[in-house]
């Protein structure tokens, strides 16, 4: 009997079946599509291509995954390949009651650049899409709000994108009767669908600045900067970088230096790398000294020379990045070596090292020769 047990138990365990569910089964597709995600946080472009179109394989309908590639594409810097990517996504909706993502219109209506009236029906078909969005949320609550106030975002934009294609001087719209008239529209639909969004504001200072009226730009610009310039730079009301250089650079063209200066020192407290940034600062300290060498040697209790320096030192930090990283914007690079060639006339040499900040105003000054004291040479 012992055997007979012992028997039994061997081939017990010999003939035990291995369990159903064994073979593993692959990640699922929102698995992949949260992964492809975090690859474009992280700029690896390549990867996330990969991962989406494992998930279009499986299911090529899926308009995430056709949407973040279209995304992918262009940072590949593929912009034809996006853009038949989202022409499609549009395309294949044309015949259906589910109209496309408000996202594929918006990126075709930003690819469409010789093509500006073609852009403007892009703009409105996501607009309408979006706005049909909002009227289901009359009574949002929680996280629905996040989301209304996204919506509502991305609405504002793309007015926005209309109201700058109107004005554009590339294009023969801004020539036309009604130009005008249609930026003030939808200027305003902006503002109703968003009141005090700072973007709208800051776009109706550039209508209000073409249309030669400088205070009701500076009240807007006030309103727009007021409502997040207390705010940490992490926090999401705070506008993306491009459209802080934009308001940096309205402020410089209305002659207010300190605010545009603030606003640059946030911007490169984000990216220390931002090339325009660089610039703009400098040029915005350029100016500064030369109000104060015509006006009396002073400004803001600085000497004209101390501010030229400072305009000096960010300016050769900003010629410094754009070689380094092959900026595309030569027309900048070409401004700022006239700047630094006038600076260099004038006798003001950078701080040596270039990369130290002069934090106390310590340290020695290049004095001007005295034929510099009579006028002769100005800055301009």
């Amino acid at each position: 009997m012992g055997r007979t047990k012992a028997k039994k138990k061997a081939k017990s365990k010999a003939v035990d079946p291995l369990p159903q569910d064994s073979p593993q089964k692959g990640p699922s597709n929102s698995s992949l599509l949260e992964k492809a995600q975090s690859l474009v946080i992280q700029c690896d472009y390549d990867l996330a291509r990969q991962f989406i179109l494992r998930i279009l394989e499986t299911e090529p309908s899926n308009t995430e995954a056709q949407e973040l590639l279209g995304v992918v594409e262009l940072e590949r810097g593929d912009v034809d390949a996006a853009k038949k990517i989202f022409t499609a996504m549009v395309s294949s909706t044309a015949n259906s009651t589910v109209p496309p993502p408000p996202s594929a219109h918006l990126c075709l209506a930003q690819l469409c650049e010789d093509e500006p009236r073609l852009a403007l029906q892009h703009y409105q078909a996501a607009i309408d899409t979006l706005m049909g969005q909002l009227k289901g949320k009359d009574k949002a609550t929680g996280e629905d709000l996040d989301n209304e106030a996204q919506i509502k975002s991305n609405v504002v934009r793309a007015l926005i994108g209309q109201v700058e294609i109107w004005m554009d001087p590339s294009y023969d719209l801004c020539f036309e009767d009604d130009a005008e008239k249609n930026c003030e529209n939808l200027l305003a639909t902006a503002l109703q669908t968003d009141p005090g969004n700072s973007e709208a504001l800051q776009s109706l200072a550039s209508v209000r600045m073409s249309q030669q009226r400088p205070e009701g730009a500076k009240d807007c610009l006030e309103k727009a900067w007021s409502a997040w310039k207390d705010l940490d730079l992490d926090d999401s009301r705070v506008p993306p970088i491009a459209t802080r250089i934009s308001l940096a650079k309205l402020f410089l063209e209305l002659e207010l230096y300190a605010p545009a200066l603030l606003v640059l020192h946030g911007v490169m407290s984000s990216d220390d790398q931002e090339v325009e940034a660089w610039y703009l600062e400098g040029w915005c300290y350029f100016l500064m000294a030369e109000q104060a060498r015509e006006t009396g040697g002073k400004l803001e209790d600085m000497a004209w020379e101390e501010l030229a320096r400072d305009a000096r030192d960010r300016l050769e930090t900003c010629q410094l990045l754009h070689v380094n990283e092959g900026h595309p914007d030569i027309p900048l690079l070409d401004h700022v070596k006239t700047l630094i060639s006038q600076l260099e006339a004038l006798g003001i040499q950078p701080s040596a090292p270039l990369d130290e900040e002069d934090d106390d105003g310590e340290g020695e000054w290049e004095d001007l020769d005295s034929e510099d004291d009579d006028g002769d040479v100005e800055m301009s």
